[in-house]
């Protein structure tokens, strides 16, 4: 029987890194992510196909049900092959039944955003896979990916959320989150996928005492929340780079690439690729085409 799976794209507006060590973050769900289609088979082997969101593959392969069992390795060659295994590994020590009950399978997947935009690829599929298989979501990132998990609490809702971990363990909060002003706030493609592995391992190695910047970063994203007025968020969202920038000991994104920008740019997720967002008085799209960022997306259209 033909069953279909899907989860939410995210996107983290406060609290990058520090969200690992306990900060309150918020994040919001997107209007784009990734369907998950499964249907029987046999020869106890999963036939997996991918699709980005133009329909085109990007990546196809047959998976023997005992290279899932005993997490074969294959060659460096196929990365996305060995990472799916990975995962499929993990579910099945949660969960073996799909393997132990089942001839095989035909599995698609369809993304509604281009793959490289870092939407979440990986926290869409591993929420859907936890949904097919009945098991943890996070458990299964843990034992996979690794991460603070913000992006599964994106895939599961529908709203906006605050997202702090309390003793390792996720804690979300659904919260209602409407700027009056939402025509001001645009999302920018950085024409370049960051790795969120590398980025957090870069961060947890520079790091030193981060408690006054968990506080600090709390007191920012309550501020975000309760701007009623664009300038208030963008003051908010100002503080929040300057902070991270001396966490990170990295350039702000608007110091590094737009430092003639009229209006305030803050980082989203890992620093340094994917999106970041835009808060200004004039529609920005010409401004940031002719720099070469020719993805600019209007707030309504990104999120859920």
């Amino acid at each position: 029987m033909k069953k279909e799976f899907y989860s939410n794209g995210k996107l983290l507006i406060t609290g990058e890194y520090v969200v690992l060590d306990g900060a309150k973050a918020l994040a919001l769900p997107t209007k784009f992510g990734q369907n998950l289609i499964i249907e029987p088979s046999d020869n106890n082997e999963i036939y997996w196909k991918s699709h980005d969101y133009d329909k085109s593959i990007w990546f196809e392969s047959t998976i023997p049900f005992s290279a899932i069992i005993q997490k074969k390795k294959y060659n460096a060659e196929q990365s996305v092959k060995n990472t799916l295994i990975e995962i499929l590994h993990q579910a099945y020590l949660l969960n073996s039944n799909f393997i132990s009950q089942s001839k095989g399978y035909i599995i698609t997947t369809e993304l509604t955003f281009p793959k490289f935009w870092g939407l979440g690829t990986s926290s869409t599929l591993i929420n859907n896979i936890a949904q097919w298989l009945e098991i943890d979501a996070y458990e299964l990132l843990k034992k996979s990916f690794g991460g603070s998990g913000y992006d599964l609490a994106c895939a599961q809702n529908n709203s906006a959320i605050l997202y702090q971990l309390q003793n390792e363990k996720p804690v979300i909060e659904k919260i209602s989150f409407e700027p009056t002003f939402s025509d001001k706030i645009y999302f920018i493609y950085l024409n370049k996928k960051q790795s969120s592995k590398s980025a957090i391992a870069s961060y947890l190695d520079k790091q030193g005492d981060i408690s006054k910047t968990i506080k600090t970063i709390d007191s920012i994203t309550k501020k975000v929340l309760q701007a009623t007025e664009p300038k208030e968020f963008a003051i908010a969202l100002q503080q929040h780079e300057i902070e991270m920038s001396n966490v990170l000991e990295l350039q702000t994104v608007q110091e590094a690439l737009f430092d003639d920008f009229h209006g305030v740019i803050k980082s989203l997720g890992a620093w340094g690729g994917d999106f970041v967002l835009a808060i200004s008085k004039e529609n920005p799209t010409d401004y940031f085409k002719e720099k070469g960022y020719k993805v600019v997306i209007p707030y309504q259209e990104m999120i859920l």
